[in-house]
């Protein structure tokens, strides 16, 4: 009897691992290459082994940390790698756009505002000339949160 269920118990444990091997690949191709859950998975497949191979749930859930820890620890520069910097939210996305301007822009005065899209944005002259309200400027570059601008 003992024994029958000493196989039960086994066979839950090896199930067990097999469907969370499963789920974590599910959340991976659901997460669109984010790479959340891999190492989980993994990590799911070498318990699944150790419960084949008769360990106890203690030693399988060790072997499912540690492993998960050393994958995630392994793969982390890779990871990066592959991904890339993440896109610079200042980026030049507003460069040859118009804008309004909203409050007379005086460089020397560190002043001056446009609209651009419904936004307001601090601006500033790109050739250093006062612009003012109301006229039409061209985006030239963006400079941290301020637009450089000209007519």
């Amino acid at each position: 009897m003992s024994e029958f269920f000493s196989e039960l118990i086994s066979n839950t444990q090896i199930i067990g691992w097999a469907i969370t091997f499963v789920v974590m690949l599910i959340v991976e191709g659901l997460t669109f290459n984010a790479l959340v859950s891999v190492w989980f998975a993994v990590a799911a497949l070498f318990a699944m082994f150790a419960a084949i191979g008769g360990l106890s749930f203690v030693w399988q859930l060790a072997i499912f940390v540690v492993s998960s820890i050393v994958l995630f620890i392994l793969t982390r520069p890779l990871v990066k790698k592959l991904k890339g910097d993440p896109p610079d939210p200042n980026a030049d996305y507003d460069i040859g756009q118009t804008a309004v301007v909203i409050e007379d822009v005086v460089n020397n005065e560190n002043k001056g505002r446009v609209k651009l899209n419904g936004v307001d944005w601090a601006a500033r002259s790109a050739d250093g000339a006062d612009i003012a309200e109301g006229a039409i400027v061209t985006v030239k570059s963006v400079d941290g949160s301020k637009l450089i601008v000209a007519r």
